[in-house]
Order: C-alpha cells, then sequence, then structure tokens
C-alpha cells in the first residue's frame, strides 16, 4: 500500500448510508512511489468517517484509474493527526466549523493555551473562560463543536481496537453511528445481520472473546442465518429444509444444541422478519420476498388479454423482402404472439432460430409501434451475452446491471421501484442465467405493464444465484411458452447443432465423432491431454482457439492448462517483462478474463480481454483491453482477472467461440454431467475439439443427476400466492 499525508479540503459526494466518498486533499508528503503529488491537490475515494479541515490525515491504500474522472486515491486505511502548530490551529478555530467565535478569539486561545488549546476544549472547556471577553455560549460550541467530531473518530478507534479491520470499523461506524458500541455490547451478532459482506466467523470469534455461550440462543439464530445464506449460495437454493440446516449446527456451534433453543431461535428469527417459514420450507427474506414478487408480476402480465395486431401479415412480408429473410409458420407464429402478449418464454437449444426470432420481433416492433428509442430495451445478464445479443439483432443491447444503473458502492440498483425505466418492451435473451434476486430487482424497475419476451435454453447450466428462473416459469405452465424444435443449422451440415441435441437427450453417438467435419476427437491417456493440447495449440493462435474445461485444479484442471498454454503463445523467450501474481507471471499480450464486475470501468465478469501494457517502475501496472475499453489495474486488483487460456465451462456461458476445445478427463469424475458437457458443446460456432477419454464424454451425456435446486417460483406461479 502507498501512504500519503495530507489536509482534507472538499467533499465531492457522500453517500450518508454507506460513508462511501469522494473527495479533495492537499498532499503535503507522499512515499516515494507518489513523489509527484507532494503539494498536489488530489482525488481520493474510500469509506470513510466525517473529515474535518481541523486535522492532518494519514491514508495508505492504491491508485486506481476511473474511466470517466480519471486517477484517484484509493483509502483503505487512515490516521487522524491533530494539529499542534499555532497556525494551523488559528485557521482551524476561525473556519466556518466553529460558528461564531472569529479570528480574533481564535488568536486569544492560542495566545493561552498554545498547542494543548484542542486538548483544553476537549477534557477543561471551563478553563477556557479564563481568555478575556469569551462568552459560555461560544465555550459550548467550541467544546460540543469538537467533541462530536472527536466522537466519531474515538468510535472507529475502539471497533479496531476490539478486533475488527479499520475498513470494517468504517463500515460499522457508518450504518450505527454512536450506537456502535450499545449494539456490541447488547448483540454483536445483529452487525453481522445487517452488514453482509462482514464475516461471519470474525462476528463470532469477537463474541466469544465476550463470553458468549456457545449454545446461547443468539448464537444460534446467527448460525441459523450463516448457514441458510452459505447453502442458497452455494447450492442455488431458494428455499432449504429444516433438517438442511440443522445438520450443520455442529460444525458450524463446535457444540450440540438442545431442541428447545433450535426452535426459539428459529421463532424469533420469523418473528423479526429474517426468515419465512411456509408449511416445510424456511426461507431467507429476501429469496421470499424475490419469489413471490417475480409470480405476482408474472401472473398478472400472463392474464392479460392478448392483444390484436391488424397489420402484422403485411408488415412480416415487408420485413421479409427488406431483410431477404423467409420466416416459417412456426417463426411468424412466435413473432405474432411476442408482440401480442404481454409476457412470453422463448426456449430452444442451438441452431433452432431463437436469434433470428429475436431480431424478427425487433423489426416487426419498430414497424407496427413506431416506438421511441428508450421504449424498447434488449438486456442479458453478462457483458458477452449483450455484446453477441447486439451484433446479432442489429439493435443496442446492455447488460440487466448496466439498465439498472447499479451502484457498486452501496450494492443497489438506481433504477427501482421509485424510479422506474422508460421501457415498454423488454426482451432478455441468455434468460437461464437469471438468478431470482436479479430478476425481482429488473421487474420492481419496469412498469407493471411493460411487456417481457425471455429467451434462452432451459438446458443450459442454472445462474450462478439462487433460483432456476427459466427452468420454473417453463414448468409451471401458466406463462405462453414457445418451445423451438426444428434445427435450421442442421441444414446447414452443422454436427455440433446434432451433438448438443444428442447430449440434451442422454444420447451418445460414437459416429457423430468420427465423420464430423467440425468435430474432431483426438483419443490419448490422462497423462498426456497436457501434451495433446499443446500440439493443437501451435496450430491456432491465442484468440482462435478456447479450451473449455470443468475444474481448475488437478493436472489437466483449468490452471495447468493455462500456464501450458502461455508459455506455448506469450512465454518468456517471446516476451520478457511480466509482473507476478501468485503462481502466475502476467505478460503483455496474455489473454485474460474478468472475474467481478466493475461496472465503472464497464468490465464485467466473464469479459475476455488482452493485456496491452505492463509497468513495472514506479509502482507495478496492467493494462488491461477488452475490445478497445482500456483498463488500468493495479496490484491490489490483480486477483479480478486470470489467465483465460483456459477457462471454465461455467465462466462460458453467454459467450459463443468459433472453435472449441474440450478436454476429458475421468479426474473430472464429480464434474462430469450432462448439463455441463452439454452447456460447453453449445458455446462452439464452428469447430469443436474433444481431447482426452471418450469414456468421460460418455460417463458426462449418461449422468443426468445433478444437484437440484429448492425452488417455489413455479409453485407460486402456477398456484398463486397461498
Amino acid at each position: 500500500m502507498y501512504t500519503i499525508k495530507g489536509n482534507f479540503k472538499k467533499t465531492i459526494f457522500r453517500n450518508s448510508s454507506n460513508g462511501y466518498m469522494v473527495g479533495l486533499l492537499k498532499v503535503k508528503e507522499a512515499c516515494k512511489e507518489l513523489e509527484s503529488y507532494q503539494n498536489k491537490t488530489i482525488t481520493f475515494i474510500g469509506i470513510l468517517p466525517d473529515l474535518n479541515e481541523i486535522d492532518t490525515y494519514i491514508f495508505q491504500g492504491r491508485v486506481v484509474s476511473h474511466q470517466k474522472y480519471g486517477e484517484q486515491f484509493e483509502v483503505q486505511q487512515f490516521e487522524r493527526i491533530l494539529p499542534t502548530e499555532k497556525d494551523g490551529m488559528l485557521e482551524i478555530l476561525a473556519s466556518d466549523m466553529f460558528k461564531g467565535i472569529g479570528k480574533k478569539t481564535a488568536e486569544k486561545l492560542v495566545s493561552l493555551f498554545h498547542e494543548k488549546t484542542f486538548d483544553v476544549i476537549l477534557h477543561r472547556p471551563s478553563d477556557l473562560l479564563l481568555v478575556p471577553g469569551i462568552k459560555e455560549k461560544q465555550v459550548e460550541i467550541l467544546h460540543e463543536t469538537l467533541t462530536s467530531y472527536q466522537g466519531s473518530y474515538e468510535t472507529i478507534l475502539k471497533l479496531t481496537n476490539f478486533g475488527f479491520s479499520t475498513r470494517d470499523a468504517m463500515k460499522i461506524y457508518h450504518y450505527y453511528k454512536d450506537d456502535a458500541k450499545k449494539v456490541i455490547d447488547e448483540d454483536i451478532y445483529q452487525i453481522f445481520y445487517d452488514i453482509s459482506d462482514i464475516s461471519y466467523q470474525l462476528i463470532d470469534h469477537l463474541a466469544l472473546q465476550k463470553r458468549e455461550e456457545k449454545n446461547s440462543v443468539k448464537r444460534i439464530r446467527s448460525a441459523i442465518i450463516y448457514i441458510m445464506r452459505t447453502l442458497c449460495t452455494t447450492y442455488g437454493h431458494t428455499y432449504l429444509e429444516k433438517e438442511d440446516i440443522s445438520y450443520y449446527f455442529y460444525r458450524v456451534l463446535n457444540c450440540t444444541v438442545e431442541e428447545e433453543k433450535v426452535d426459539r431461535a428459529f421463532q424469533t428469527l420469523k418473528e423479526d422478519a429474517r426468515i419465512v417459514i411456509r408449511e416445510d420450507r424456511y426461507y431467507l427474506k429476501e429469496y421470499y420476498d424475490a419469489e413471490i414478487f417475480i409470480a405476482k408480476r408474472l401472473r398478472f402480465l400472463a392474464h392479460e388479454k392478448q392483444e390484436e395486431l391488424k397489420k402484422f401479415d403485411v408488415t412480416i412480408k415487408e420485413i421479409e423482402k427488406k431483410n431477404k429473410i423467409f420466416y416459417n409458420k412456426e417463426q411468424k407464429q412466435a413473432i405474432y404472439d411476442a408482440l401480442s402478449s404481454k409476457v412470453m418464454v422463448i426456449t430452444g437449444g442451438p441452431g433452432t432460430g431463437k436469434t433470428t426470432i429475436i431480431k424478427g420481433i425487433i423489426d416487426a416492433y419498430q414497424a407496427l409501434f413506431k416506438p421511441k428509442e428508450e421504449s424498447l430495451a434488449l438486456l442479458a445478464p453478462t457483458g458477452r451475452a449483450s455484446k453477441r445479443m447486439s451484433e446479432a439483432a442489429e439493435f443496442k443491447a446492455s447488460t440487466i446491471h448496466r439498465f439498472l444503473k447499479w451502484n457498486k458502492e452501496n450494492d443497489r440498483f438506481q433504477i427501482n421501484e421509485y424510479n422506474k425505466s422508460k421501457a415498454e418492451f423488454v426482451i432478455i435473451d441468455e434468460a437461464s442465467m437469471l438468478d431470482v434476486l436479479l430478476l425481482s430487482n429488473l421487474l420492481k424497475g419496469l412498469s407493471s405493464n411493460t411487456k417481457i419476451i425471455f429467451v434462452g435454453d432451459m438446458d443450459q447450466l442454472p445462474s450462478v444465484g439462487p433460483g432456476e428462473v427459466l427452468k420454473d416459469m417453463i414448468e409451471s405452465k401458466e406463462l405462453k411458452v414457445l418451445s423451438l424444435n426444428m434445427i435450421y443449422r442442421q441444414k446447414e451440415g452443422s454436427k455440433i447443432v446434432s451433438l448438443a441435441h444428442n447430449i440434451r437427450k442422454g444420447i451418445f453417438d460414437s459416429h457423430l465423432l468420427q465423420e464430423s467435419d467440425d468435430i474432431l476427437f483426438l483419443p490419448c491417456s490422462e497423462m498426456d491431454i497436457i501434451k495433446t493440447i499443446e500440439k493443437i495449440g501451435k496450430k491456432y493462435n491465442a484468440f482462435d482457439l478456447q479450451v473449455l474445461a470443468p475444474m481448475y485444479k488437478t493436472k489437466n484442471g483449468i490452471d495447468n492448462i493455462n500456464l501450458h498454454l502461455q508459455e506455448l503463445w506469450n512465454g518468456k523467450e517471446i516476451f520478457e517483462k511480466g509482473i507476478s501474481y501468485g503462481d502466475v507471471v502476467y505478460r503483455e499480450h496474455d489473454k485474460v478474463i474478468q472475474l467481478s464486475n466493475m461496472p465503472d470501468s464497464f468490465v464485467f465478469n466473464g469479459d475476455i480481454g488482452v493485456i496491452q501494457k505492463v509497468k513495472v517502475a514506479n509502482g507495478k501496472e496492467i493494462y488491461i483491453d477488452f475490445d478497445d475499453n482500456l483498463v488500468k489495474y493495479s496490484p491490489a486488483m490483480f486477483s479480478k482477472f486470470s489467465l483465460a487460456y483456459a477457462i471454465s465451462i461455467h465462466k462460458s456461458q453467454g459467450s459463443e467461440f468459433d472453435t472449441v476445445l474440450i478436454p476429458l478427463s475421468l479426474d473430472y469424475r464429480k464434474m462430469l454431467y450432462r448439463k455441463l458437457i452439454y452447456t460447453a458443446v453449445t458455446r462452439c460456432k464452428k469447430h469443436l475439439i474433444f481431447v482426452g477419454n471418450q469414456k468421460a464424454l460418455e460417463i458426462a451425456i449418461q449422468n443426468n443427476v445433478e444437484q437440484k435446486r429448492k425452488t417455489s417460483l413455479a409453485i407460486y406461479l402456477k398456484n398463486g400466492i397461498l
């Protein structure tokens, strides 16, 4: 971390709910790496308490680059120093902070008390009456103002001394203000409930240090929420059964618990509206609310009367002539239903014409309704999926997060139930990737009458977050669903599409692997998989071949494949300069993948880019180009990307690649199942290469057993809210 020291000058932006602020600091001193900051006013960002020109601040942190606002100093730790020099104290006491004091009174105070002036104001305010001409009201202002300001810093200091990091301490202070100590004394677990990104293990450790009983109801309550959050986010459930939760009690609490205390803990959590219990289903409140809201909105739209489109046939003929395309009866009906219904699902495997229908819907909507530009929105869950949708449909598309104007600092959407979008018609592609919280937030940001079309393949991997939205919508039979079954790409000779549909049905056809121009199967031993991948790699460059694998670890895992392919395509002898991070040396021209959302830089989880520049001198920096969007990364941000010569099948969702290589190893056994291999195959457009053990492919195709998600959206869609 870098260190700078200076005086606070101005607040540019402040979020009162979480303490995030943007401000200006006049730098008096700086570490060697930031000598250029000396005597300059720089922009800083971070979660901080109320700052004031009273103090000199020492900031520790990193330099970050904002695409719009440029270079900023991100504060990760800070220290406050009260001024003791005469000029500094005079300037502060005469400032607007102390109303009614003025320059003359300030000079009298400092002349009498010198460097102890602030100490006297804080701890011996009655001594201030020794100053000739000072009034009791002025003494009161001086003492109360400085005490109030000092209080926030002392609270944060107490929290850090108690065991919280500076960042966590500031989050806690900004949530509770002066009640922070009271919360810790009465129920420290309240922090875990209220502030989601503070570690449960840390809170529990500190509670036990405060002599909390191991089997207290307070501790059991917090353990229930921790277990439920962990299981739901790990396995994608929106609800759990009581036994699911109870199974983990001993592992989390490290003690036996009485049934009576467990029941009492569940009951108080229910009374506090932290959980919802419906029959034998135990929900975290946010997941229950999300499923209920989605069900209510979609049922409302599903029961709206279908609109009659009087000029539809004429319009379709004009579109066919203009685009030199012919829609069959199934496609025309899909376009008509999409425009006349309030909500609809279009589902189908690869090559069934989903993209063709989307473009037809857009063209017909514009021709029939002559909408304003903001009336139509094309959305997808990921950046690559939205880009692919935009290119195919020839209409601007967006990620859902960007459409809803997600604020990463408070994890909230600016487009919401109180500030709705003007969109009247929304098409959502790759709907299999939607989780219940994201869809709920999207529906809140849309008018209750907005038309919605969901497009996706329910046989793809489900969302990363809780829920199985597309599957539940289809299985409820409550919404209009068009299932596309005719395979158009197969007519063009694509055996990849045929293979994908066979996999979906659980059929293993070895002939497709041996008689196809666009599929190549290279059998080899487990020990030779990496060598074979390298041999194939010599025929391609890094951006024309994408390796998709199920697992990161093992000898044939993603991490090891990446190191070998990097050496092949961008090794040390090709480009010597690099930056080490973990087991990887990143070099210019390396292919990398983004691992988390960075909306301020317009980079999202799953985006693939290339390292354009590596800066080693005067502070390490890596510059990554994501389709002409150049983003700077400092060392603290290196965990946000990794090599992408090989990526996980999960990360490939929403993307397509011309040539895909899939290694097949029995080492992947626990990840060999139908939906995963189907997703990998459907990411390929032109050439598919398998390397390894054919038995592994057979196992995956025949294995339709997967972790079934516990969701109830289908129930509420079908039966209403009981």
